[in-house]
């Protein structure tokens, strides 16, 4: 049978098929599976079920699809779909077979439907090894340990390497490390392969375990790249980038997966200098950049406001021709947003076909530190009106925004929508707050609201007020201030003097010389020294309450 090439694109492929059905033929099975896989491994889950619509209309049933089809509906979480796929296959008969059957358990366990799911597995002629390893694997995704180790314990089988795997990776992310690593220990010799090794290592590192994680990590016989990966990894998450550095430094052969993990740590600890210079290495060591290593550069780019590069990064893109999936998107979007090029960042947004709430937030805050004020609430306006839901970011930039511009209202409105959406203020948010009150003079009003304050006030809510005080020379407030946060000596011996330093300042501006000088006299008695070349130590006024490499 003369074999049917058909292109990766599905409206191309979708004219084929209808060419071949009016033909009265069958088209060439590999040639499917061909195209199928090739969008399940690019993630373009919705081609998929597209163009198996399209062939299924053709009045065509492929037998050896329909586990693929299975695998693309539980990635895309389609069960609706995936339950008329079952329906099919039991109308065709074929639903009893082992491999079609597994699939379709996956299917309903990775969509959380454990009932149909053990129901399938139950109504099974046969099962093998695979069959139950699913199994597990589904109540483990599900957050059900007892009925995982239920069925571990009943398997009639010789279990393999994958089941102990699945034993212990499902309890490690269930936050279990201990009844993992028991089961690490019980794994036969002959089937503690590098991945069951790397799976403990990286169960220890996901829950932050570093030590035990490095225990098992040199116990390793032999090791693979990923749990090189997973130490640079779990070294970055506690803020130790100079150990992560010294495991990427010891890996023998290097390969993208162990370069994106370091230059990743590094941007996401603000280290973003020497994510761009280790991006920059390598290049220059004969790596291309994918995907991850774009979305961690970008995000460096946009932490230094190095618009240049950023621009540089978006050419490679394009030239490349990669895939710009949503997280390069929302990283592109997010780099021009802060670094002020709210032109192209407009442009992006507009374009995306899928918003999420990073995307919103990545506008309203480039808007808000760019002076974008009124803009930024009506993008707020937008995100409301398009049913995404806002979270604490979101307001932080809202506020922000409305302090900035001296939206006294509008900031009230959008602190008191907060509990609309669920969400509980945090103490950045009660300080952005108390900056806004502050900057439009209404002091009292900032200073009845920290005392009503459901958290305790920190340093840096007291030192927004008075900042406040100090540009409105309002050195009654200021006294009442002080006696909340409790008397000058206490203050001094807790080591935290910023306020102090302020309120002397605000005394001198005032022309109060004589409580100036007593109180800058009592903090060189103390021992404390303001930095050499600082005329003061109140931030910048137009600086967020946080800092932009958190978002």
């Amino acid at each position: 049978m003369k074999t049917t090439k058909l292109p990766q694109n599905p409206k191309q492929a979708i004219r084929i098929v209808e060419n071949i059905a009016k033909n009265n033929s069958n088209p060439n099975q590999p040639s499917w599976s061909y195209i199928i896989r090739n969008h399940l491994s690019e993630g373009t889950t919705s081609q998929v079920l597209s163009l198996y619509t399209q062939i299924r209309q053709t009045g065509l049933y492929i037998f050896g699809l329909v586990p693929l089809i299975f695998k693309a509906c539980a990635s895309a979480s389609t069960q609706t779909y995936g339950k008329s796929l079952h329906a099919e296959s039991i109308k065709f008969g074929v639903a009893i077979d082992l491999h079609i059957a597994s699939s379709l358990l996956s299917m309903y366990s990775r969509c959380g439907n454990l009932i149909d799911s053990r129901k399938v597995f139950d109504e099974m002629p046969e099962r093998n090894v695979v069959t139950w390893n699913a199994m597990i694997g589904g109540y483990f995704k599900n957050g059900d340990r007892e009925s995982a180790l239920d069925v571990f314990e009943k398997m009639p089988i010789t279990r393999n390497s994958v089941t102990w795997v699945e034993m212990i990776d499902g309890f490690a992310k269930c936050g279990d490390t201990f009844k993992a690593r028991q089961f690490f220990e019980k794994v036969p010799l002959e089937l503690r392969t590098v991945v069951t090794w790397t799976v403990m290592v990286d169960g220890y590192n996901a829950n932050g375990e570093l030590e035990a994680a490095r225990e098992i990590f040199d116990m390793m016989p032999e090791r693979n790249y990923f749990v090189w990966s997973s130490m640079i990894s779990g070294y970055c998450k506690r803020g130790n980038v100079k150990e992560a550095r010294n495991f990427f430094d010891r890996i023998p052969v290097r390969n993208l997966v162990n370069w994106n993990s370091l230059i990743s740590g590094y941007a996401q600890n603000g280290f973003c200098e020497e994510a761009l210079r280790m991006y920059k290495k390598m290049q220059n060591e004969g790596f291309e950049p994918d995907e991850v290593t774009i979305t961690s550069v970008l995000s460096a780019c946009a932490q230094l406001g190095e618009l240049d590069i950023g621009k540089e990064i978006h050419y490679l893109i394009k030239k490349k021709r990669m895939k710009a999936n949503q997280f390069v998107l929302n990283a592109l979007l997010d780099m021009y947003a802060k670094c002020g090029d709210l032109a192209q960042a407009r442009l992006i947004f507009e374009g995306m076909s899928h918003r999420t709430s990073a995307c919103w937030n990545s506008m309203i805050l480039g808007l808000a530190i760019h002076g974008k004020n009124k803009e930024a609430l009506e993008f707020f306006k937008r995100m409301e009106e398009s049913n995404e839901m806002p979270d604490d970011i979101t307001f932080l930039s809202l506020l922000s925004a409305c302090a900035h511009g001296g939206c006294v209202d509008e900031g009230l409105d959008v602190f008191s929508k907060m509990e609309t959406y669920d969400l509980v203020a945090s103490i950045k948010h009660y300080g952005c707050l108390v900056d806004l009150l502050g900057r439009a003079g209404r002091l009292k009003e900032a200073f009845d609201l920290i005392k009503r304050m459901p958290i305790k006030p920190n340093d840096v809510v007291w030192g927004a007020l008075l900042g406040a005080c100090r540009i409105h020379l309002d050195t009654n407030m200021v006294e009442q201030v002080m006696q909340e946060v409790g008397k000058v000596d206490d203050d001094m011996d807790s080591g935290d003097n910023s306020h102090l330093v302020l309120l002397s300042n605000i005394y001198a501006a005032s022309d109060r010389w004589e409580k100036a000088e007593k109180m800058r006299t009592a903090m060189v008695n103390k021992g404390f020294q303001k930095n050499p070349g600082l005329s003061s130590i109140i931030p910048n006024r137009m600086e967020l309450p946080f800092s932009s490499h958190q978002l």
